[in-house]
């Protein structure tokens, strides 16, 4: 009999952790290959975690609620597999030690992936285990381990989760809000003593909530909190800018009016705006390389592949972001059936965590609300967002062979936030450019 380690998957480049919403199966419990164990979810995505094995739940480590790192074990199967062919998740003997909410599994090296592996974090001063995540986080809000010691915990054997270091900052941050400290005062006239007057000190008093009228107060729900988090990190991350500029799509309109059924027909799809957009946007990444990066401390990591995120409403009000892979590769049939099967996934709650991780670009359909333009914010990592706003009927200056004249056009502004660390304005104000010139010169003639 073997022993298999389940362990939490990674469901985005910028995914860490993860929070187990549910078990589905309990210890002793009998799952098939691919059958669902647990449900989990992120800031992006709620998702199953299935079995990679045939076999029985033997042990799970962590409760509902619980924030898993990515790369964790989270549960173990026990396989009537022999070792040999139990895979590379394979535990051939199991020591327990005491860890979060459960016992961690110490692997055989030779048969485990490593870097799947949780080591218990110790020093010479404490005997408390600190998750990564933890430790991180006192670093860079400057907190030593004396201090992290006194932090009471939560967790299991009083172990300090992210909630709890996370409470304590905030109690920390409102602690050190001015008292006012005794100043001294001299007095400089000749020949008088220097006198020192205290001033009293004055206890820093949080201002109470109030609210006037008739109000309703709505709790934000999981997802939406994380969104909130993701956000405000992104504005903290990057100093962003955003450029402007309007295309004349009249083209695009009267190609996709002209054959929307046609292509229905050929080829069960709907044609909509959104992968003639997406089309125009890989083309202009190929031309402008270096918008399609992300950013680690002072270290650019250009991405060779052209994965494109769609944010998506929900019908909660929330948003999501499915991810087209490999754009480059795709016509626009092609563009046009992924963006439609993510959309009808994201709308149903069926994505998994594949279809929205890998992102390296952003685009946004303000439009869709009747809104002209906006100002998005940055997915992270990625360095750059485009927002396509409404299409709208105006006059407009047409070139022609018998001069200027005045026409009524299918006009669209479209905005593009970058991160100004790495995207300076001839770069950014180039690639905006470049993809209005596309939609510009969308070809009216050609086939689908």
């Amino acid at each position: 009999m073997a022993k298999v380690e389940l362990i939490m998957p990674k469901m985005g480049e910028s995914i860490m952790e993860a929070t187990i919403l549910g078990w589905l199966k309990q210890p002793g419990d009998a799952v098939e290959m691919d059958e669902a164990i647990l449900e989990i979810a992120t800031d992006k995505v709620d998702s199953e975690v299935p079995s990679p094995v045939d076999g029985v739940i033997e042990e799970i480590f962590f409760e509902v609620d619980d924030v898993v790192e990515v790369g964790k074990v989270i549960a173990i199967i026990s396989t009537e597999a022999s070792v040999a062919d139990s895979g590379a998740n394979d535990v051939p003997t199991v020591e327990k030690t005491t860890e979060s909410r459960g016992e961690a599994v110490v692997s055989n090296t030779e048969n485990t992936n490593t870097d799947a592996i949780t080591t218990e974090f110790s020093t010479a001063d404490s005997k408390r285990f600190y998750s990564p995540l933890v430790r991180s986080i006192a670093q860079k809000e400057g907190i030593d381990m004396a201090e992290l010691e006194t932090i009471s915990g939560s967790g299991n054997n009083n172990r300090v989760t992210k909630a709890d270091i996370l409470a304590y900052i905030e109690n920390r941050q409102e602690a050190a809000q001015p008292v006012q400290a005794t100043q001294l005062v001299e007095v400089t006239k000749p020949q008088m003593e220097v006198k020192r007057i205290e001033t009293p000190k004055v206890a820093a008093v949080k201002p109470a909530k109030s609210y006037g009228g008739d109000v309703e107060i709505i709790q934000m729900d999981r997802m939406r909190k994380l969104i909130a988090e993701h956000m405000v990190r992104s504005k903290q991350t990057a100093p962003h800018v955003t450029s402007f500029v309007e295309a004349d799509v009249t083209n695009i309109v009267n190609w996709r009016n002209a054959n929307k059924k046609a292509f229905q027909e050929r080829y069960g799809e709907k044609i909509t705006f959104t992968p003639i957009f997406v089309e125009a946007v890989t083309k202009a990444i190929q031309d402008f390389p270096l918008i399609n990066v992300s950013v680690e401390g002072d270290t650019i990591i250009r991405k060779k592949n052209i994965n494109i995120g769609v944010a998506t409403a929900l019908p909660s009000g929330n948003l999501i972001v499915p991810v087209v892979k490999n754009a480059d590769y795709l016509n626009l049939a092609g563009l046009a059936k992924q963006l439609n099967n993510l959309i009808d996934l994201a709308r149903t709650n069926k994505l998994k965590p594949s279809d929205v991780q890998d992102g390296t670009f952003t685009l946004t359909n303000v439009g869709t609300f009747g809104n002209l333009s906006g100002t998005p914010i940055i997915n992270q990592p990625q360095v750059a967002i485009l927002s396509v706003g409404a299409i709208i009927k105006k006059p407009a200056v047409v070139e022609t062979q018998y001069g200027d004249v005045i026409a009524i056009r299918q006009l669209m502004m479209m905005s593009l936030s970058y991160d100004h660390r790495v995207v300076d304005g001839f770069l950014g104000g180039s690639f905006l450019r470049r993809v209005a010139d596309y939609l510009e010169k969308f070809d009216v003639n050609q086939d689908f």
